[in-house]
């Protein structure tokens, strides 16, 4: 519970606003609250884009490489996958640097959709979903085509 002044009542975001300011609301600071209600939110901690894992390895920081998309887990195609991509994955996954781009299932055959394919990082992106690639769930490839990581 907070114990200072409650600034926003009645807020009612579209979900489409740049700031909770540009949302209508009651006048600033003016409301009929208690701070029994004071509201609050859970966050994602991966705010760009999708989510992503490294699996079938002992170890959190190498594995086959598999994206959360449209509440959906899936792999990505090794087609034009290398050391700028597995980069990219480290570093989102708080891994430090990318050590090797294993293609060809080298961690296993996934199931499932592949989601990214061509997959093309300047190796400077924050997240692997703001990579060049082909169109989410687009692809020429099977599993045993199946990217994967190895991080130091």
């Amino acid at each position: 519970r907070g114990h200072d002044l409650i600034w926003l009542d009645e807020v009612n975001c579209t979900g489409s606003e740049d700031s909770l300011l540009h949302c209508p609301a009651s006048a600033w600071g003016h409301n009929n609250c208690f701070h029994g209600e004071d509201a609050g939110v859970i966050c994602s901690d991966n705010l760009e884009g999708d989510q992503i894992r490294l699996v079938n390895y002992s170890s959190r920081c190498a594995g086959r490489v598999e994206v959360f998309h449209n509440k959906q887990w899936g792999t990505i195609c090794d087609d034009n996958w290398d050391l700028l991509d597995a980069e990219v994955v480290c570093r989102q996954l708080d891994c430090g640097r990318a050590l090797s781009a294993p293609g060809w299932a080298q961690f296993g055959r996934g199931n499932g959709i592949i989601w990214m394919d061509e997959t093309n990082c300047t190796g400077k992106e924050t997240t692997l979903s703001t990579c060049r690639a082909r169109q989410w769930g687009i692809n020429n490839c099977y599993h045993g085509e199946d990217a994967g990581v190895v991080c130091s």
